[in-house]
């Protein structure tokens, strides 16, 4: 298992981490198999979602701003309710296939780290398991 470190700096932001993703995927020597993504956190989630026009991730963080407001009478009341709720909706893990040592994604795709309750330090736990066998 690789592990990614990242550290957020709002309190709702989406990261790309495709780089590092891809990095992970590069170091790995595995030609054909599949990528698994987790995020250990009850407040933080991954996507996969448009990384060519950074207003995307702005929309998405407006969006759920306003219909999950921080301030609202949650019952949780460690006052990170909404960040409990967004990390439900975005989930916690994402597979990805490989092919020809690289991610296999659609037009304008990239990987996200879902921040909602920073700024934190973070983790992404990376596990790649290849098609070919021994």
């Amino acid at each position: 298992m690789e592990v990614i470190r990242l550290k957020t700096t709002k309190r709702i932001e989406l990261v790309d981490i495709t780089s590092k993703v891809e990095e992970v995927v590069s170091k790995s020597k595995i030609k054909e198999g599949v990528c698994f993504l987790f995020c250990p956190h009850t407040t933080a989630g991954l996507t996969i979602n448009e990384n060519y026009d950074s207003a995307v991730r702005q929309d998405i963080t407006q969006t759920l701003t306003k219909l999950l407001p921080p301030d609202k009478d949650y019952s949780h009341t460690e006052g990170n309710a909404d960040s409990h709720i967004k990390s439900s909706i975005f989930g916690s893990s994402l597979v990805i296939f490989i092919e020809n040592s690289r991610l296999c994604f659609g037009a304008w795709q990239g990987v996200f780290f879902c921040e909602g309750d920073g700024p934190r330090v973070r983790e992404v736990w990376i596990k790649i398991i290849s098609d070919i066998k021994d």
